[in-house]
C-alpha cells in the first residue's frame, strides 16, 4: 500500500471535522490528490485500520525525536524503546516517505491501464516512465509493446543518465491527468466520495471552491457526484420551512447574524421569513451594530448552521428537497 492510500485512509480515520483541519494546512496539489484517493477508498478492514494509525503514530514520534536532535538521537531513542531492528526499519520508513518518488501514483493502476495510456507516447517517455516502475510491472508493460518498440525503449533505458527532475515532474503530471478517468472508476464504495464530501463540507469555503473547480476540470462525473452530496449554506433554500424553524431554535442570534452579513437574498429571505417579526427586528439591528467582519467569520458562522441542519436531517427530523437521490427519495405533495 502506497505512502497516499495509507494518507488517505488516516483522513477517513479521523473524521470529517479533524480530516478538514489537516487537509487546510496543505498545498492545492496534495489536497487535490488525497481528495482523489479517499474518493476511491473501499471498505478498509479493522486490522488495516489499527495498523496505519499505529504506523502513523511511530513515523511521528520519529520524526519528533529527529527534529529534536538528529537521526542518531532519535535512532537511540527508538531502539532503547523498539529494539536496534525496529528502530531502523522506522528510521528508514521515514525518511522514505520523506522524499517523493516519481509515478508513485502509478502503483495504484493495472498494468493493462498503464499499458493503454503510454503505448502511443515517444519511447523516450515511455523508457523513463518504465524506469521509475517496478520491475514485474515494467515487465508486464515492456513485453506487451509491439517487438520494434520494445527494443528501442529497451536501449533508452540501458543508456539513459540522469535525468533533469522538471522533465520527470512534468512527463508524471500529464500521464497522471490522462489517467484521472482511470482511478475515478469504482468510486461508489462505501465511504469513498461520501466521505470526501462530509470533509469538503467542513472545509474552508474557497480551499474547497479551488478543489471542487479542480475536480471539476479532471473528473467532471466525480465533482458532479461529490457535489450532490455536499450541503452547503446556499443549499438551505432546499430545507422545509419546518426544518429551518427547527434549526434556527438551536443557533445563537450573534452566530445567525454573522451567517447573513453575506448571502445570496434568496437565502436571506427563506431564512428570515421564518422568523417573527420581533426575531427578525433583533436580527436586523445587531447585523447593523456589527459593523465590518471578515469573511471566515461569516463562513464559520455559516457552517454551524449546516452543521445543525445536516445533524437534523441525518437524524430523520427535517427533509432536504431537491438534492439529487434516487427516485424513492423524491417528495410526493
Amino acid at each position: 500500500m502506497d505512502g497516499n492510500t495509507k494518507a488517505a485512509i488516516l483522513l477517513a480515520c479521523l473524521g470529517p471535522t479533524a480530516a478538514s483541519r489537516v487537509l487546510s494546512r496543505m498545498d492545492d496539489a496534495e489536497i487535490e490528490r488525497l481528495t482523489l484517493d479517499l474518493s476511491s477508498l473501499g471498505t478498509i478492514d479493522p486490522e488495516t485500520r489499527e495498523a496505519i494509525i499505529e504506523e502513523f503514530h511511530q513515523m511521528m514520534i520519529a520524526n519528533r525525536y529527529v527534529t529534536q536532535g538528529g537521526v542518531d538521537y532519535a535512532k537511540t531513542i527508538l531502539e532503547s524503546a523498539l529494539g536496534p531492528e525496529r528502530a531502523v526499519e522506522i528510521l528508514t520508513r521515514l525518511q522514505s516517505s520523506l522524499q517523493e518518488v516519481p509515478f508513485e501514483f502509478l502503483k495504484r493502476a493495472d498494468p493493462s491501464q498503464v499499458i493503454t495510456f503510454i503505448q502511443d507516447e515517444h519511447p523516450q517517455t515511455i523508457a523513463l516512465i518504465l524506469a521509475h516502475l517496478q520491475p514485474d510491472i515494467a515487465a508486464t508493460v515492456l513485453s506487451s509493446l509491439n517487438p520494434e518498440m520494445r527494443t528501442d525503449v529497451v536501449l533508452r533505458i540501458a543508456t539513459m543518465d540522469r535525468t533533469p527532475p522538471e522533465i520527470v515532474r512534468e512527463v508524471e503530471r500529464v500521464l497522471e491527468r490522462k489517467m484521472a478517468s482511470v482511478f475515478s472508476q469504482g468510486f461508489t464504495f462505501a465511504g469513498g466520495v461520501k466521505e470526501v464530501a462530509e470533509i469538503l463540507n467542513r472545509i474552508e469555503r474557497a480551499t474547497e471552491k479551488n478543489i471542487m473547480a479542480e475536480l471539476e476540470e479532471r473528473d467532471p462525473e466525480l465533482a458532479d457526484e461529490i457535489s450532490r452530496l455536499m450541503f452547503t449554506f446556499d443549499d438551505l433554500i432546499y430545507v422545509d420551512d419546518g426544518g429551518i424553524q427547527k434549526a434556527l431554535r438551536e443557533i445563537d442570534q450573534k452566530d445567525l447574524a454573522l451567517a447573513l452579513k453575506h448571502v445570496d437574498d434568496e437565502v436571506k429571505e427563506k431564512i428570515l421569513k421564518n422568523m417573527s417579526t420581533r426575531a427578525r427586528d433583533m436580527i436586523a439591528e445587531e447585523m447593523e451594530y456589527m459593523g465590518p467582519v471578515r469573511l471566515r467569520d461569516v463562513e464559520e458562522a455559516q457552517q454551524k448552521m449546516v452543521g445543525v441542519v445536516r445533524r437534523l436531517e441525518e437524524a430523520g427530523e427535517i427533509i432536504i428537497e431537491g438534492r439529487g437521490g434516487s427516485a424513492e427519495d423524491d417528495i410526493i405533495v
